[in-house]
């Protein structure tokens, strides 16, 4: 056994069972298998389209439904902001190494951008201040071009620190002389977007443990002015993603990797990991989407609109498939009314028409069980040729059926010329919009672990100490890991889709 006692004890301390730790490490032998795509899902095959008037009537019976439920945002905010800083971190090292101001500038056009419009970012203000308290005046090191010590203050912990915190805490938008950050903007558009029957606005951040009190200490400054402004109850809480679902790692022989003291080296299992955090959430309607994906104020009307406008159409679509359920319960349908469901579900709800037997008798069961499943509705912007993810139906391994399915490019394989042609025809990608029902038709929860397609995960290449190793990303919560909910996507506007990937981004016009 490759395994020793101190290992095991390990794997116990984290509630990882040595069966889950073998299945992993076949993975890892035998590779993931990858997507098969059949086509790409467009509008009219598997994109519902909304003009104005339907999303405003869509977002008013959203304003309807929602008083009688309990509505929560779920927003990952766990990683660091590491990314949107590498670009800083690589002009410091040169200006460092000796590279002479204009050869950086004429080298390399986001660094001119950046410095040259350096005071229109909202950590500006802040920036100055924690370098007066070191007795430097940031405008003079601007206009004398000394840059090195603007970027030292802007990463290190003796100034900003941003190298180490997370996007949510970051100064993204100014107002006035006030900055908001992330987590601010998500409670602001939760406002005027999610209050439900409790007239509470109810947001759940998942954070990394490093930063939990950080998140904590911000919320409390910004409770009571929030609830005076907006005249509503914020209520936030947080969790961390579960030791239990760190996955292990491998050398390049598909070996066990080890730290230098020789215990074994988990890696946390990639967003994939929170469907256990989105498991424990009470609720009837659960938004999600990605903590840096916010506008100012001033651009907050068409996100808004669309957001309701997805809420409306999961709660109409949720009350069809509640009064077939309840129907169906009552009492065995005769054939006629069982093949109304099953032009319901195809028609409505994507479902493969290949899942149902022609008769009644065998095809009740079948109906009840695709019908009772977790329900989520995906907001679709059209392709600009950002890279990511994009909507999909996709044939099933097993059982040969289509579904549709949110894909990322790493789950495809683009060796193979037809696979390589779908991905290249899709229209759409997936900006992380989504609005889920999690509660079956009797008032129950669902267990979402159970619908989960665990043979989606994919293996990425990482390194420790200066070693090479295979890391396993669980399958992505929207992803495998919502592969078995009843799925619709929807067309919502560019205008609804502002991630900040790197520090540049925030000088675009959506976020100034």
């Amino acid at each position: 056994n490759m395994f020793n006692e101190r290992d095991l004890a390990q794997m116990r301390k984290k509630g990882i069972s040595l069966q889950l730790v073998d299945q992993q490490l076949a993975y890892f032998r035998e590779g993931i298998r990858f997507v098969k795509l059949a086509r790409p899902a467009t509008v009219h095959d598997g994109i519902i389209q909304l003009d104005e008037s339907g999303a405003a009537a869509m977002a008013e019976a959203y304003d309807q439904a929602r008083l009688s439920r309990e509505v929560v945002k779920f927003v990952p905010a766990s990683g660091a902001a590491t990314r949107m800083f590498k670009d800083l971190f690589s002009w410091r090292e040169q200006l460092a190494g000796g590279t002479s101001v204009p050869d950086l500038l004429s080298g390399d056009s986001s660094a001119a951008t950046f410095f040259g419009r350096m005071k229109e970012f909202a950590f500006w203000e802040d920036l100055s201040l924690a370098m007066f308290k070191e007795d430097l005046d940031a405008n003079h090191l601007l206009a004398d071009r000394n840059y090195l010590p603007l970027l030292d203050f802007i990463l290190f912990d003796y100034g900003l620190d941003y190298a180490s915190l997370p996007k949510g805490l970051l100064a993204f938008h100014r107002y006035g002389n006030q900055s908001r950050t992330p987590f601010e903007e998500h409670l602001v558009e939760g406002a005027l977007s999610i209050e439900g029957r409790t007239g509470a606005v109810r947001i759940h951040f998942t954070v990394s443990p490093d930063h939990l009190d950080k998140f904590r200490r911000l919320f409390g400054r910004v409770r009571e002015p929030f609830s005076k402004t907006y005249g509503v109850k914020p209520e936030v809480d947080f969790s961390l993603q579960k030791p239990s679902t760190d996955t292990i790692a491998v050398d390049l022989d598909n070996k066990p990797f080890r730290e230098l003291d020789g215990s074994l080296f988990f890696r946390p299992g990639g967003h994939g990991a929170l469907i256990e955090n989105l498991n424990d959430l009470e609720a009837d309607l659960v938004f999600i989407k990605n903590i840096d994906n916010v506008v100012p104020d001033h651009r907050k009307e068409p996100t808004v609109l669309y957001k309701k406008a997805l809420g409306g159409l999961l709660t109409g679509i949720q009350e069809k498939v509640h009064q077939w359920l309840s129907r169906l319960d009552a009492g065995n349908p005769d054939q006629g009314a069982y093949e109304k469901a099953v032009a319901f579900a195809t028609g409505a709800l994507n479902i493969d028409p290949d899942h149902f037997p022609a008769d009644v008798l065998n095809g009740t069961p079948v109906l009840k069980k695709l019908l009772n499943r977790p329900l989520r509705i995906c907001g679709m912007v059209k392709n600009q040729g950002e890279p990511g993810g994009g909507p999909f139906w996709v044939k099933n391994h097993h059982t040969g059926k289509l579904s549709l399915q949110i894909v990322e490019s790493s789950q495809i394989d683009m060796g193979d010329p037809e696979q390589a042609a779908v991905f290249k025809q899709s229209t759409h990608f997936n900006p992380v919009d989504l609005v889920c029902a999690t509660r079956d038709y009797t008032g129950k929860s669902f267990d979402l672990t159970r619908f989960v397609d665990s043979d989606t995960g994919f293996i990425s290449k990482k390194s420790r100490d200066g070693r090479d190793l295979k890391a396993l990303e669980l399958p992505g919560l929207w992803n495998g890991g919502m592969a078995d909910w009843i799925t619709l996507f929807a067309e919502v506007p560019l205008i609804t889709f502002n991630p900040v990937k790197v520090v540049n981004d925030l000088l675009r016009k959506e976020h100034q």
